[in-house]
């Protein structure tokens, strides 16, 4: 459908960003309000709002991964998805079994690696590896594609991840808390929005251009249930690169329509694979495939292809929300006694 095409693209912010989509498609504003209303009850359509950069934002974020005995896998994961700085929580086909990424925001008490080592130890979670980006070659979802070897039109530049200090003003702040919940499916959303914040709606639509100048605003865009449309395959495939290559295999990877996400993470003793490509297929013999032809084509032979088991949780992380601090106090007790 071309209506799910346009709305996983970068829409403009707009007045009416759903006349936007009308025109394009040569169909009337409340023609378009009614289908996205119609995907989202038929949950098509998880959520249509701003997507934020969470490092940009202040935050220090990591992918994590727990090694839990399979009987205790619920227990823990509950605990883990209890924190609202977890956005994903899932099941993974390996023996670090429980998948997780957390954000921290800059003025929590505990940094990501001590709050991390604070919620293995509550668990009795003895290995664990966290896995910080590097370097970004893509992110975005975007399921438009016919065959999992379709390539990009444009393959993004890779971009390395480096300390950067953006001043986000508190108005800014509130801008994003509100901007984080899913868009009214109405004329003039921001005009919605506005209203909640006592602002005009111009000085709303000017307040997310700047976010996006500042590269906090990543776009503005839908998010889609991938197993509503079809992709139930999604694997994660992690790659034992050589340093020297690392920027040639991302990019490769990255031109790829069927990856949604491209990283370089570090590394440790227990984790070897600096390069993970996010596959969506719609069985699992097609992405070992493709990962089994692209293993062979580019000569890198140990990799592996991790594919989710259970999802326990996929939620944005609400920014600069009070929820964080309150669960950290209540949860973490025992770690605030000696602070």
């Amino acid at each position: 459908m071309e209506l799910l095409k346009i709305i996983q693209e970068d829409i403009p912010l707009t007045e009416r960003p759903f006349k936007y989509i009308a025109d394009r498609l040569n169909i009337s504003e409340r023609d378009v309000i009614r289908e996205l209303k119609k995907l989202k009850e038929q949950k098509i359509v998880r959520q249509i709002s701003p997507i934020y950069d969470t490092r940009k934002a202040g935050y220090e974020s990591s992918l994590v991964a727990f090694k839990v005995p399979p009987e205790r896998i619920e227990e823990v994961a509950n605990f883990v998805g209890s924190c609202p700085g977890v956005s994903h929580n899932y099941e993974r086909e390996d023996e670090f079994n429980l998948w997780f990424t957390l954000a921290v925001p800059p003025d929590a008490h505990l940094g990501l690696e001590e709050l991390v080592k604070v919620m293995a130890e509550r668990n009795d979670v003895k290995e664990y590896v966290i896995l910080k980006t590097v370097k970004t070659f893509k992110i975005g979802v975007r399921l438009n594609f016919d065959s999992l070897l379709d390539r990009e039109d444009n393959i993004p530049e890779p971009k390395s991840e480096r300390e950067e200090k953006i001043h986000i003003t508190d108005f800014e702040k509130a801008l994003i808390r509100e901007t984080q919940e899913d868009l009214p499916l109405v004329e003039k959303p921001f005009e919605v929005i506005s209203e909640k914040l006592g602002v005009s709606e111009k000085e709303v639509l000017e307040g997310l251009k700047n976010l996006k100048k500042k590269g906090v605003l990543r776009r503005f865009s839908s998010i889609l249930f991938h197993r509503k449309m079809g992709f139930k395959a999604n694997g994660m495939g992690v790659w034992r690169v050589d340093k020297e290559r690392i920027d040639e295999v991302g990019k490769f990877f990255a031109g790829y329509k069927a990856v949604s996400h491209c990283y370089q993470r570090t590394t440790n003793e227990f984790w070897p694979y600096n390069l993970f490509t996010m596959i969506h297929g719609k069985k699992k013999e097609e992405v070992y495939e493709f990962c089994k032809e692209n293993s062979e084509r580019l000569g890198i032979k140990d990799y592996r292809v991790l594919f989710s088991i259970r999802e326990f949780k996929k939620k944005r992380v609400k920014l600069f929300s009070p929820d964080f601090y309150y669960w950290e106090k209540e949860l973490l007790k025992p770690s605030f006694s000696s602070l």
